[in-house]
Order: structure tokens, then C-alpha cells, then sequence
């Protein structure tokens, strides 16, 4: 049993700013990757950003310069911090961790979603 708890939704002026956290904890052998996604009414869903194994990360393209993911491995937390938020970036958000259980087997964890609306 895993357990995700994110933090930090809510509503700030475009070109603001705002940090999600979400933290795993539980029956975790190993995390393999977190990392958030979103999605906005009518759309699907998509990456925001990732971090992997080695500290690789990624992020979608149109969140590029403008968020910047991390991880905390002390305590299985990964950070979302968002500047210069645009409206287009409304949308609830989502945590992701790959755990593994055991040293092959690996499952994806979901978050509840946090709401993060960008409006004036």
C-alpha cells in the first residue's frame, strides 16, 4: 500500500507563482520516478515535469523555463515549483510515483489531483 499526499494547490494572478509537493510513503522498496501531470477541462491529460533515475528529468513543452521539478530522497518528496503562471496553466494536477515493491516490480501510484487556477 502506497500513500500520496499533494500540496500546495489554490489560485494565484497570472505571472505568479506556486510550489506542489507531493510525498510517498508506505510498503516502497524503491522509487524509480515522480513526477506531476495535469489536466485541464476537455483536454487530456499531460506531462508537467519528471524526474527519474540519476536525476534526469523532463518536462512538457509548454512548461519549459518556467517550472522546475526536484526531489527530496530523505523523504520521498518531489517539488513542483511553477513561476510566471499563465492562465493556460489552470488545470488539477497530478502526482505520479513509479514504486518498485521488489527489485523487478514496479507499479505507478497516483495522486487525488490538487486544483491550481491561474486567473485575474
Amino acid at each position: 500500500q502506497v500513500q500520496l499526499v499533494e500540496s500546495g494547490g489554490g489560485w494565484v494572478h497570472p505571472g505568479g507563482s506556486m510550489r506542489l509537493s507531493c510525498t510517498a510513503s508506505g510498503t516502497i522498496f524503491s522509487i524509480h520516478a515522480m513526477g506531476w501531470y495535469r489536466q485541464a477541462p476537455g483536454k487530456q491529460r499531460e506531462l508537467a515535469a519528471a524526474t527519474g533515475p540519476g536525476g534526469k528529468t523532463k518536462y512538457g513543452e509548454s512548461v519549459k523555463g518556467r517550472f522546475t521539478i526536484s526531489r527530496d530522497n530523505a523523504t520521498n518528496t518531489a517539488y513542483l515549483q511553477m513561476n510566471d503562471l499563465e492562465p493556460e496553466d489552470t488545470a488539477v494536477y497530478y502526482c505520479k510515483v513509479g514504486v518498485f515493491h521488489t527489485d523487478v516490480s514496479k507499479v505507478d501510484y497516483w495522486g487525488q489531483g490538487t486544483q491550481v487556477t491561474v486567473s485575474s
